[in-house]
């Protein structure tokens, strides 16, 4: 097909235009060949250079009558053409969504409206009944709470009986979806509208705990229906799914006798299970429907050994709805309607299993999530690091997900059993010794140890921490917590040579640790990562050579503005190269809230604030909380949870369970002072505490700080001189640049920083104790500071030149200038130590 184009002649006047170049009113026309051949050259090359554009003329010689400025306008419009296409395409494509998406709203806003006419009448309803007490008889046509029909009479194993259920859960399922047999309210914290994920409603006043979902996804209904029926794919707390038995309902659907076993949450209660009835099948108006419900009377499901370990809980109607849409892709409905037994836990965990925003945010929105990350993955729109294409990444979070539950659990058909247990314990040892650590099935890549593994765990009551918070502050302070050198139990535990296993080296750490992102799914609400804890063999043949371990770790619920989210920092070590099928063995935290209500107040928390202890660890009782109005603080709960699993040799176990239960026990210690630091009822972290032993309290510091700013450099260091006592500690510790106090010692040390100094060294008031002044200045800034030391010690303070300087995290920080100056002591003017301040400072 021949193409023409315009030429016009070149004009000094004209301003850029593409027809400059060419002579006024000729036309070029392409034959079909020549065309065929730009083509072949554009697809490998869209923006040829001048020196290719010539090669091509060379090369072709259809092309030898079309001057190279021609060429170069060709290519310019074949751009401009592919850009056009493309955006036209985009524009279709958001237009689609967002005509579907209108659908949903319109739909979603005609169902409020018969749920406002239903509440409407019951009001009526009710009032009636208030001026007539007499009336005997109630109106069933105004109740909006489904009522679950028994089906016990009828036998589950006929055919004809199941079939009779099906239809009736797809009745109930259908008004739970899109009617108002369920009263929905919006989902706290989650509104609708065109840039929002779906819609999601969680019930009120209704038997159970139910949550809703209504979404648009580019994939089509047959392989939604096909993801979402894989429950052990997405629902990281299904630890089993089993198909009994299958046969067609003569109508073109299909049901399934489905067993499912899902995982316990804590060490506190037992797991559940459920038998249900499911029932796929297509509707006259194209939209599948996979609707599910419990069985019981003559169907009571499997009675086997493992399922008495679970408690069997009820699955009221509910499933997915799926419709197409004009165009491609589906609008979603997703219902998750449940009875928990909440009898069946302590009473403490019992708003875990009657809150409907866990049931929301564990199945209903993960489940929306887990599609759109699909098909957002299948149109190649996400896109990860080191080589990995986003389904093995998503196996890997599976993996330490279900890892985790596995240990925290410790099911007997997987061959746990419980260690030295009389019940007085805090600290519960489970081994197993049949633990295959195998990635999968490929024999190859398994790892048998002669012992096993021994899963040390526990759970504790958190009072009025929030749990996004502690998990970010886990996550970037593993110091706190983590005891580097435990590792070096391996050189006892594990005989020489059997040292396969990653981690398992004697090491001695730094405590140091860099996080290298891997992953995240969508919305950021998970990260995969890899964790480098910089370390040092401890055994003598290689004393020199560095022995780094590297940690692959998932973090969740980091955001504080998430309901009914639990957080989770789950992590295994990992070879570092590590394989597709590289065996795990998963330790972690999860935090889950259980107090968490509509209308509860958030907590006044900073979120963007960086989490250190503040040296609030050694607060004493009386300035923890003394003075603090207990009633502005927040009366929530959350429960903790906490596994480490170690790899053992058959005669170390005795070793590695004493040093296992020692170890946890320091875990729980550590983070039972980090929530107290962290916790809003308390003070400012660094409020009226030691900084160290022997040294003036926070308050004393820092007015010493601020006295002996303005004594030598003749300005006030913060905005007011009249602050005092706690407000001077505040501001100083808010303040923007980074100001950090050294010892006076032959190597002097870091005694205090403000939290600018804390965030520009990314370490925290205990490490900083760790840091010596050289490490952190380069080489052109130790000479800064040694030329104008002398001047600093006889005038009393000095500036410094711009330069960089060094995170604990090896993160190179450049400022503009830095000021350093004596700290005098009050009372008989000593020098107590050297203060330092880094303006503008950033990480480069």
């Amino acid at each position: 097909m021949a193409m023409a184009v315009a030429q016009h002649r070149e004009s000094s006047s004209s301003g850029g235009s593409i027809d400059k170049h060419l002579d006024s009113g000729k036309y070029v026309r392409y034959t079909s060949e020549q065309v065929e051949a730009l083509e072949r050259v554009y697809s490998e090359c869209p923006k040829p250079s001048s020196m290719r554009r010539q090669q091509l003329i060379r090369e072709c010689p259809i092309l030898s009558n079309i001057e190279p400025k021609q060429i170069k306008v060709w290519f310019q419009n074949r751009r401009c053409r592919e850009k056009q296409r493309k955006e036209a395409s985009r524009l279709q494509t958001v237009n689609r969504k967002l005509s579907a998406m209108n659908k949903l709203l319109m739909e979603e806003n005609d169902r409020l409206q018969k749920q406002v006419s239903q509440l409407v009448c019951e009001n009526g309803f009710m009032r009636q009944q208030l001026h007539t007490p007499s009336a005997a008889t109630t109106d069933a046509s105004c109740d909006s709470v489904v009522t679950t029909p028994q089906n016990s009479k009828r036998d589950a194993n006929n055919p004809a009986g199941l079939l009779s259920i099906a239809e009736e859960t797809l009745t109930e399922f259908l008004s739970k979806a899109t009617g108002t047999a369920v009263d929905w309210v919006q989902m706290p914290g989650m509104k609708p509208g065109p840039d929002s994920v779906g819609i999601f409603a969680i019930s009120q006043s209704c038997s159970g705990v139910a949550a809703r979902a209504c979404g648009l996804v580019s994939l089509e209904p047959t392989k939604i229906a096909e993801i979402l029926k894989d429950r052990l794919s997405w629902f990281r707390e299904c630890r089993n799914l089993e198909v009994f038995t299958m046969f067609s309902a003569g109508n073109g659907g299909t049901i399934e006798l489905v067993y499912t076993q899902t995982y316990a949450p804590t060490t506190l209660a037992p797991a559940r299970d459920f038998w249900t009835l499911r029932y796929t099948i297509t509707l006259d108006n194209g939209s599948l429907v996979v609707c599910e419900r419990s069985l019981s009377g003559t169907g009571t499901g499997p009675n086997s050994a493992s399922a008495a370990q679970f408690v069997r809980a009820d699955m009221l109607p509910s499933g997915y709805l799926i419709r197409p849409c004009d165009g491609g892709g589906s609008i979603i409905h997703i219902v998750d309607h449940l009875n928990l037994e909440p009898w069946s836990v302590p009473e403490v965990l019992r708003p875990l299993y009657e809150s409907p925003k866990v049931v929301a945010q564990k199945m209903t929105i993960a489940a929306l999530r887990y599609i759109r990350q699909i098909a957002q993955e299948s149109s190649g729109e996400v896109t990860y690091g080191l080589g990995r294409q986003p389904a093995v990444l998503r196996t890997f979070s599976q993996r330490l997900s279900r890892g985790f539950n596995d240990a925290v659990n410790g099911f007997n058909d997987d061959g746990w059993s419980i260690l030295n247990c009389d019940g007085a314990e805090d600290v519960i040892i489970a081994v197993n010794s049949t633990k295959n650590l195998s990635g999968t099935s490929n024999p190859a890549s398994s790892l048998t140890f002669l012992g096993g593994i021994l899963c040390a765990k526990a759970s504790m009551l958190l009072q009025n921490v929030p749990p996004a918070v502690l998990v970010r502050f886990l996550r970037e302070h593993r110091s706190e917590w983590a005891d580097f050198n435990v590792d070096a139990y391996s050189a006892a535990s594990l005989k020489a040579g059997n040292y396969a296993y990653p981690g398992m080296r004697p090491t001695r750490f730094t405590g140091n640790q860099i996080i290298m992102p891997l992953g995240h799914t969508i919305e950021h609400e998970e990260m995969l990562e890899v964790i480098r804890l910089e370390g040092h063999s401890l055994a003598q043949e290689d004393a020199f050579v560095s022995r780094d371990i590297h940690l692959l770790q998932i973090c969740s619920g980091t955001d504080e503005n998430a309901v009914g989210t639990c957080s989770e920092l789950i992590f295994a070590p990992i070879d570092e190269m590590f394989p597709d099928d590289a065996p795990l063995v998963p330790s972690g935290f999860r935090i889950i809230p259980l107090d968490s209500k509509p209308g509860d107040k958030k907590d006044a928390v900073n979120s963007n604030r960086t989490l250190d202890l503040a040296s609030g660890i050694d607060m004493s009782p009386a300035t923890t909380h003394g003075g603090v109005d207990s009633s502005a603080s927040q009366n929530t709960r959350s429960v903790l949870t906490i596994a480490f699993q170690f790899p053992f040799d058959s005669s170390m176990q005795e070793n590695v369970a004493i040093m296992a239960r020692q170890y946890v026990r320091s875990v729980i210690s550590s983070v039972q002072r980090v929530a107290m630091v962290i916790s809003p009822s308390g003070l400012n972290p660094a409020v009226g505490a030691k900084l160290s032993s022997g040294s003036p309290e926070a308050v004393t510091l820092a007015h010493w700080i601020c006295q002996s700013y303005s004594y030598y450099l003749g300005t006030d260091l913060l905005r007011s001189d009249s602050l005092v006592g706690d407000l001077m500690l505040k501001q100083l510790w808010h303040h923007p640049d980074a100001i950090l106090c050294c010892s006076l010692k032959s190597q002097p040390v870091f005694v205090f920083a403000n939290q600018a100094g804390l965030d520009m060294l990314e370490t925290t008031l205990v490490t900083l104790q760790d840091i010596t002044l050289d490490k952190i200045f380069d080489e052109s800034g130790r000479k800064a500071l040694c030329s104008d030391f002398a001047k600093l010690m006889q005038l009393g303070f000095a500036y410094l030149p711009a330069g960089i300087c060094m995170s604990t995290m090896a993160r190179h920080v450049s400022y503009e200038q830095a000021i350093a100056w004596k700290v005098l002591t009050a009372e008989d003017n000593s020098v107590h130590c050297l203060a330092f301040s880094f303006i503008n400072w950033s990480f480069v």
